[in-house]
C-alpha cells in the first residue's frame, strides 16, 4: 500500500495524539518556559514527519524522521522533569511516557525501511 497523504502514517497519528494528551496535561502549566520547551518537542514530532513527507523523497523524509526522533527524546526526558516536579501524576507520566517510547520506536522501524 502506497502512502499517499502524511495523514495516512500511523507514526504520524501516533504523535498527534501524543501532541493532544501533552497539550491537555500541560495547557494549565504555569511554568511557561517548561510548557513552551515540552509543546514544541511534541508538536515537532509530528510536523517532521508531515514535512519530511512533502518533501517527497526518501533521503528528506529520512533525515526528518531523524529530528522526530530526536524531538521523541527530549518529550520523554522532559516527562522525567514533569514527574519530579510533580506537574503530572506518575500514572499520565506511565501514559505520556508510553506513547513517546511507542513513537520513537515506529519511526526507527520507519528509518530503518528507507
Amino acid at each position: 500500500m502506497k502512502i499517499e497523504r502524511f495523514e495516512d502514517i500511523i507514526t504520524w497519528q501516533k504523535a498527534k495524539e501524543l501532541s493532544l494528551l501533552c497539550y491537555v496535561l500541560f495547557k494549565n502549566n504555569k511554568d511557561f518556559k517548561y510548557r513552551d520547551q515540552i509543546l514544541s518537542a511534541v508538536v515537532s514530532i509530528m510536523n517532521n514527519i508531515a514535512e519530511g513527507f512533502e518533501r517527497k523523497g526518501n533521503v528528506e523524509l529520512k533525515r526528518f524522521l531523524f529530528i522526530a526522533k530526536g524531538s521523541s527524546g527530549e518529550v520523554r526526558s522532559m516527562l522525567y522533569l514533569a514527574l519530579e516536579l510533580k506537574y503530572i501524576s506518575e500514572q499520565d507520566f506511565n501514559k505520556c511516557y508510553n506513547l513517546a517510547l511507542d513513537v520513537s520506536k515506529m519511526l526507527s522501524g520507519f528509518i530503518k525501511t528507507l
